[in-house]
């Protein structure tokens, strides 16, 4: 169970527990370091949870009257909130202690990139039902998805909000517009502030008003005490772990949960030129796979690439020793180090032999030598202080 999860309830006084007290529990037991601007940004999830309180009635299915002005007077969409700040901060912590305590069933956890996926693949629906003639077509598709996700839920809280592509540039003004006139509420992180969405993408001052509305429509908070808990973490880790073993894999679950401060871990499937990639536990910009989940499937360089620039570090299990037999494994093996060494992302590895005992024999055992030299490198601390680089694609 997650700290989030096991939080919520009252206290031996009966009192109903905030957000603040979880919080404050998280320092005490150290499972995390207490941080004034963590501690801001708790103050104002808290301040949103307590306005929303007030709104759950009207938006909840008792109040319909109210929403159609037979009843109270309505109450204005309360402005959510966009936390921002770099990789290591606490956001998707604070995100996930936020979400389990907002007083709704009408709300939704997703992954961004994991939505607009979702986006897409709706409009194409709805679009295709048109031609067909089994949707209205004089009825916006943009407008009807809107709809139906306000239906579903009026809370949405994302994680890792970035804009990268072009098609989700031209959706997005439209959609949220029409999410926010339904009375949607958005409470999201991202590694960027909202002016720096969409930074040098194709068309950008057709997105601009997008930003506008989002920064009328969130109050924006950074959350940034210039330290890397992330990294200091993760420089205290073994990066590399030998031979396999039951403790090697649970020690690097504990690293997960380490690196990624206690936040819930959820599937994330990669989009990547019509193939689906799954990564089995991802959050806070950190991914655990196995080797058989990347290496023993026909995935290439791209996908690797947008696996290395989505994530800024990944965790890999259960690598084993290579050979003539699994030649092909070992192809992919080099060419996902490659990806990552190039994007700079961090990796922590449990393998069962040294990287010079890899693959020293067979098909590629040459080339190879620049996948053991790089290995090494990846295990410095001056390798891990080095910037991401994330996906820049318009």
């Amino acid at each position: 169970m997650s700290k989030a999860n096991a939080a919520v309830g009252h206290d031996r006084h009966g009192d109903a527990v905030t957000l603040k007290d979880v919080y404050q529990n998280m320092i005490t037991a150290g499972d995390i370091i207490k941080d004034a601007r963590q501690s801001e940004a708790v103050d104002k999830l808290q301040a949103l949870i307590q306005t929303l309180k007030g709104y759950n009635g009207q938006m909840g299915k008792s109040g319909w009257r109210v929403r159609l002005g037979l009843g109270a007077k309505l109450q204005p969409t309360p402005r959510g909130l966009y936390l921002w700040g770099g990789v290591g901060r606490g956001k998707s912590m604070l995100m996930d202690l936020f979400f389990e305590h907002v007083p709704t069933d009408k709300r939704k956890h997703v992954h961004f990139h994991g939505f607009m996926q979702e986006v897409h693949r709706r409009l194409k629906n709805f679009q295709n039902a048109q031609h067909q003639q089994h949707a209205p077509v004089h009825v916006d598709p943009i407008v009807a998805l809107a709809r139906v996700i306000s239906d579903q839920a009026w809370l949405l809280c994302f994680d890792e909000f970035h804009v990268t592509d072009i098609g989700d540039a031209m959706i997005l003004g439209r959609l949220f517009e029409h999410l926010f006139e339904n009375g949607v509420v958005v409470v999201t992180t991202s590694n960027r502030p909202p002016w720096d969405l969409y930074k040098d993408g194709l068309q950008r001052e057709r997105f601009l008003p997008f930003i506008k509305l989002i920064e009328e429509k969130l109050g924006v908070f950074e959350l940034d005490a210039g330290r890397d808990y992330r990294l200091e973490r993760l420089r205290q880790m073994d990066a590399y772990l030998t031979p396999l073993s039951r403790d090697a894999s649970e020690k690097l679950k504990k690293d997960f949960h380490e690196l990624t401060l206690g936040a819930v871990a959820q599937s994330v499937t990669l989009r990547i030129q019509g193939r689906d990639v799954m990564i089995p536990m991802a959050a806070e910009g950190v991914a655990f796979v196995e080797f058989s989940d990347l290496c023993a499937k026909a995935l290439g360089a791209g996908d690797y690439l947008m696996l290395a620039e989505t994530f800024h570090t990944l965790i890999l299990d259960k690598v084993p020793g290579l050979g003539p037999e699994n030649r092909n494994e070992a192809k992919r093996f080099i060419t996902l180090i490659d990806a990552l060494y190039e994007a700079k992302t961090n990796l922590i590895i449990a393998c069962d032999a040294q990287p010079t005992e890899i693959y020293a024999k067979g098909d590629g055992a040459f080339e190879f030598e620049r996948t053991v030299s790089r290995l090494m490198e990846m295990q410095s601390a001056d390798y891990q202080g080095l910037a991401h680089r994330k996906a820049e694609k318009n």
